[in-house]
């Protein structure tokens, strides 16, 4: 089975090997019956066709000796000229690549080259539909350094070798005369120029309404965050308000509560509260307004809490205080308010 495959291989080979001795003659015996001697740019036959593309020569030695600074210019340069992967040396996709190996860690390279690979993917397609192999190895090429393990490359690869052999079984069959090959070669090339063209602009007309699609989203995240702190900031500011204004009604009301007999109290004994461990380490301050009501004989019949800041930290030992207290006697039952202040630095 491998003799035969072998021998079969062999033939298309020698076909294409007598095709490119046919094709050379003819232009041979063409440029002899011309005055005019042959011009130095003629397209090259089957003869002279470049070695294949591999990764690692995918970036030409001219592409990769630019330095990052220039690479980033020619990228962008090429990006917004829709040279998008095409022509060799000269395309954003070689530059990005060349400067991902010399700023691995540039984040804006592999975005632009996330958007670029999907392109170079379709641009192979038709490259192969052409049977522009030369391009189609160039490009995958391209894609494989880009990323090797990208889900197109086994594909595009398979269809390049099924095309190539496809070609080569056509070539066994039938040879095209000098003239032929030269108009199918002329008419490749104007069809691919075209065809490039006309994508790279149809692509980056797409990256374009892609991208500011993009921007609009992410100025209207802003936006929306931009409200809703502003909203938040409101909120905070008529909450702090409302605070503000119920302690000065509970200033105002205390300072109106038994006036007269409030100061006619004068006191004997007013002991200091203790300090609570928990709020003396944490360094915690604040302050609680007790109300009590003081006896006949000066001493404290009742106390409770008004308001404390912060809550229930400091209530206990402030009314444990006020409880302690000790006044001159008074004729009758007073009831007064006093605000208790905690300082660990005081």
């Amino acid at each position: 089975m491998t003799v035969n495959q072998n021998d079969r291989r062999s033939r298309r080979l020698s076909v294409v090997s007598h095709v490119s001795i046919a094709l050379a003659l003819a232009c041979a015996l063409a440029a002899c019956g011309k005055d005019q001697p042959a011009q130095e740019g003629a397209a090259p036959t089957a003869a002279t066709t470049a070695p294949a593309v591999t990764p690692e020569t995918a970036v030409s030695a001219k592409v990769s000796a630019l330095t990052a600074d220039q690479l980033r210019e020619a990228a962008r340069k090429a990006y917004a000229e829709n040279r998008l992967y095409a022509p060799a040396e000269d395309n954003a996709v070689e530059y990005y690549l060349a400067l991902r190996d010399k700023a691995p860690a540039d984040a804006a390279v592999s975005s632009a080259l996330t958007d670029l690979l999907p392109m170079t993917v379709i641009a192979t397609e038709q490259s192969v539909s052409r049977e522009d192999f030369a391009e189609a190895q160039r490009l995958s090429a391209l894609l494989e350094k880009a990323d090797a393990q990208h889900p197109a490359l086994a594909r595009l690869k398979a269809s390049i070798g099924a095309k190539q052999a496809e070609v080569a079984k056509r070539a066994e069959q039938q040879v095209l005369t000098a003239e032929e090959q030269a108009k199918k070669q002329a008419d490749l090339e104007k069809q691919r120029l075209a065809q490039q063209e006309a994508q790279q602009k149809q692509a980056a007309t797409q990256l374009a309404a892609s991208q500011a699609a993009e921007r609009q989203a992410a100025a209207t995240r802003e936006a929306t965050a931009t409200r809703e702190a502003e909203q938040r900031a409101a909120d905070q500011r008529a909450a702090e308000q409302r605070a503000s204004e119920q302690r000065a009604a509970e200033a105002r009301q205390t300072a109106s509560a038994t006036p007269s007999a409030g100061a006619d109290l004068r006191a004997v004994s007013t002991p200091a509260p203790r300090y609570p461990p928990e709020a003396l380490r944490a360094g915690q301050s604040g302050e609680v307004q007790v109300e009590f009501t003081v006896g006949t004989d000066g001493s404290v019949t009742a106390a409770r809490v008004v308001r404390s800041n912060p809550a229930r930290i400091f209530d206990r030992e402030a009314v444990n205080a006020v409880r302690k207290w000790r006044f001159q006697p008074v004729g009758a039952p007073v009831t007064t308010r006093r605000t208790i202040g905690f300082n660990p630095g005081g």
